[in-house]
């Protein structure tokens, strides 16, 4: 497994700084030890609107001489919505979205089945609000018109993508696909595209941290899962340096990261576990700087790099036990 870093982190969003460009994320991905660089979408980062053709071939050129691989662009698709010329709108977002991954030459591409928005019109910005769901809320006539109109358009995407060569991975991330691993695998089997996989990120189980849960989730997704983040915001370190685990605000629960790593080794994961800091960065009740950012994501990486060290090292163990 690998590490990268997602440019939400550094996007002048969630603390008190400014945005730092796809190129100065490069440097800032070598620089805390990433192996590469996740590229998300939007403004003031890099909105394939913003993007020149120029720039694109800079940004390819950077990443390859500074050894960082681009992973992964990740869009905001909604394909939920009843108005059709949202739903158009959103058709006419892929389209750039699959051109500045082809122009950069990565081959993945993220997806939201829907997507709340950011409002950023103060700082830090906010999440628009939304139901989150429950795995076992029953789902109604106007429920399933969604559910139908993101599987429709969804599809449209993907045979665009496949011309290109590019994989679309879909996200478990809410609204409309409720906490867990469900319908991130119904609807991806429903779409039914060869390249269409599965983002599975276990910070969306929210409160399903069951370690029995948590296995059933890789082992059930394993055929389709091709990528995964978690969060840098909920890491903490002793006095004595030792980097813990706090309880993530989704929940007040701790997120359930060893046995996820575990059952993705144990599976043959080898892709790439990314960082992303979304949430406001905040101190005593202020915004804090971009170095608390810093910190916080080297902590984070740090904390999953160890994990996945200990994985590898327990189940080297086991192997040579039943070789003896």
């Amino acid at each position: 497994m690998k590490f990268s870093l997602f440019t939400v982190t550094y996007a002048g969003l969630f603390y008190d700084g400014k945005a730092l460009t796809v190129e100065q994320q490069i440097h800032k991905a070598k620089e805390l030890g990433f192996d590469g660089l996740s590229i998300e979408t939007k403004r003031p980062v890099a909105s394939p609107l913003d993007l020149s053709k120029a720039d694109r071939a800079r940004i390819k050129a950077l990443a390859d001489n500074e050894g960082i691989e681009l992973v992964a662009i990740e869009s905001l698709s909604n394909f939920c919505s009843n108005l059709m010329e949202e739903r158009e709108n959103n058709l006419a977002m892929m389209r750039y979205v699959l051109e500045l991954a082809h122009d950069l030459g990565v081959n993945m591409v993220k997806i939201f089945a829907a997507w709340p928005g950011i409002i950023n019109d103060d700082m830090p910005a906010m999440y628009g609000p939304y139901d989150r769901g429950n795995y076992f809320k029953p789902l109604f006539a106007a429920d399933l018109k969604i559910w139908q109109r993101i599987v429709e358009g969804i599809r449209e995407v993907a045979d665009w993508a496949a011309d290109m060569g590019i994989t679309l991975v879909l996200q478990n991330h809410g609204p409309v696909l409720t906490p867990g691993y469900e319908d991130v695998l119904a609807m991806t089997k429903e779409v039914d595209r060869s390249n269409l996989k599965i983002c599975l990120d276990v910070p969306m189980f929210f409160d399903r941290q069951r370690t029995e849960y948590v296995r059933e989730a890789v082992e059930k997704c394993s055929e389709y899962i091709r990528y995964t983040h978690y969060g840098a915001w909920n890491f903490s370190e002793s006095e004595d340096g030792e980097v813990i685990l706090d309880p993530a605000p989704g929940h007040g629960g701790k997120i359930n990261y060893e046995t996820f790593i575990e059952a993705l080794h144990q599976h043959g994961y080898d892709g790439y576990l990314t960082s992303e800091y979304c949430l406001p960065v905040l101190r005593n009740h202020k915004v804090c700087g971009i170095q608390d950012i810093d910190e916080a994501t080297r902590r984070g990486l740090r904390y999953m790099k160890q994990l996945v060290q200990r994985v590898r090292t327990a189940k080297k163990s086991a192997a040579k036990k039943a070789l003896a």
